[in-house]
């Protein structure tokens, strides 16, 4: 691990003593899509996941975290969230909100818990992989001990 500086969610985490994996990636300005994070890895898309921030008509902000080549699907996810309708957050809004930048938002460690959603697919595998905070940086991590610790709830929350 020398060399990889911890993030304030791997402290979280470590402080809560769940396993995960730092594993760092070369970041592309120009193309911070999950799908550039998982060919770097060279992992399947349908387990590296982005954190996407929602800011819901009742609820207020809350977040989904879903596979990288898929979309929030924001019927399902206000649904899900206890709201009429639902949207991403304005781009500007994301680090006064979460504490985090485009392309390092980690369902870990944000400045609130915000009720947190994950797609029920990252229950299909043993790891998946999600945003440790910071651009070039990933967690690989069980996503049962992920979603308990950001006591999130597992639903269908992308689009068909």
């Amino acid at each position: 691990m020398a060399g990889i500086n911890k993030t304030n969610a791997a402290r979280l985490l470590d402080k809560a003593k769940i396993k995960y994996e730092l594993v760092p990636y070369e970041v592309d300005e120009n193309d911070l899509a999950a799908t550039h994070i998982a060919e770097q890895l060279g992992e399947d898309i349908k387990q590296v996941f982005k954190t996407l921030v929602l800011k819901g008509d009742k609820t207020g902000h809350f977040v989904c975290v879903v596979p990288g080549d898929d979309e929030v699907d924001l019927k399902k996810a206000a649904k899900v969230s206890g709201n009429k309708k639902a949207d991403l957050i304005p781009m500007k809004e994301l680090l006064p909100t979460t504490g985090y930048i485009r392309g390092g938002c980690s369902p870990v460690g944000m400045k609130k818990a915000f009720p947190t959603y994950f797609h029920h697919t990252c229950q299909d595998f043993d790891y998946i992989y999600v945003s440790a905070g910071v651009r070039g940086l990933q967690f690989k991590i069980n996503p049962e001990q992920l979603i308990a610790y950001t006591r999130a709830t597992v639903a269908d929350i992308t689009a068909e």
